[in-house]
């Protein structure tokens, strides 16, 4: 039974993406990836679409979800960040990065960036009071979450890169926790970035800030569904390193120059001549 969510929703994007692709396309919903082509965006939005699709029949399974459910599974906190990041997609301007998001802000100039920011600091504090239990766990699990929300959107300028890091993040604390239980708390989202990632990564769309903030959103959610206050100061401290480098210097360039990273970021990946 605990895995019907994730069942439930991978099914829902399997159907909803067609026709979202072909609404996007139609509409002129399109942006430019990599390879300067246009590409249906926000494919993000099939993430949210699909998860309320699937929330329908789930929360008429009487006992299956109750208030404590919702609030671990990150309802309350992953729907308003697609929101935000939708919003982003659709107003955001010339503004790129916390600095400068923050400086057009300075400037009084209203930006979609800061109102990201601001709004997902602001619902992961909510988030966390609602379901951590002392001061440690409340503060740094507020800080995973605003940090691995804006450090997958960072990762997410070549094809299927943010969900690839959100498959190896999410393989790599189940094995080392033996613990299946977050995968399946995370069930109703995991679904649908898995579809929504595939479909990335073949270049039939663009998953825009709508998608990468609630795939990073997510990816936060199960650290600090799986990790102790250790752990989660660690993860607070990465993140934060990753996020100062990627302000700084350029992910993208650090991938292209190790042979490693190059290899597993281009797994996949369309091969144009």
């Amino acid at each position: 039974m605990r895995a019907l969510p994730l069942i439930l929703s991978f099914l829902a994007a399997l159907a909803i993406a067609p026709s979202l692709l072909v609404f996007l396309r139609e509409d002129g919903h399109l942006g430019r990836n990599w390879r300067s082509e246009e590409l249906p965006t926000p494919l993000g939005l099939l993430i949210p679409s699909a998860a309320l699709v699937a929330l329908a029949p789930l929360a008429l399974l009487h006992g299956l979800f109750d208030a404590d459910t919702l609030a671990i599974a990150g309802l309350y906190f992953v729907l308003p960040v697609a929101a935000l990041g939708l919003a982003d997609d659709a107003y955001a301007g010339p503004s790129r990065g916390w600095r400068g998001h923050g400086g057009a802000a300075l400037k009084g100039s209203f930006s979609t960036g800061a109102l990201k920011a601001v709004g997902t600091l602001a619902l992961a504090l909510a988030w966390s009071a609602l379901t951590q239990e002392d001061t440690a766990r409340f503060l740094l699990a507020a800080g995973v979450l605003v940090l691995a929300t804006n450090l997958f959107n960072l990762l997410d300028l070549r094809p299927g890169r943010s969900v690839k890091g959100f498959v190896l993040l999410g393989a790599g604390l189940t094995l080392g926790s033996l613990d299946t239980g977050p995968l399946l708390d995370l069930g109703l989202w995991v679904g649908p970035i898995l579809v929504a990632g595939w479909l990335d990564l073949r270049e039939r769309g663009m998953l825009g800030d709508t998608g990468s903030n609630v795939v990073g959103a997510v990816a936060g959610l199960w650290l600090v569904l799986t990790l102790d206050v250790t752990g989660l100061a660690i993860a607070v401290a990465v993140l934060a390193l990753i996020t100062v480098y990627g302000e700084l210097r350029s992910i993208n360039a650090l991938v292209e120059r190790a042979p490693g990273l190059r290899l597993l970021d281009s797994l996949g990946r369309v091969h144009r001549a």
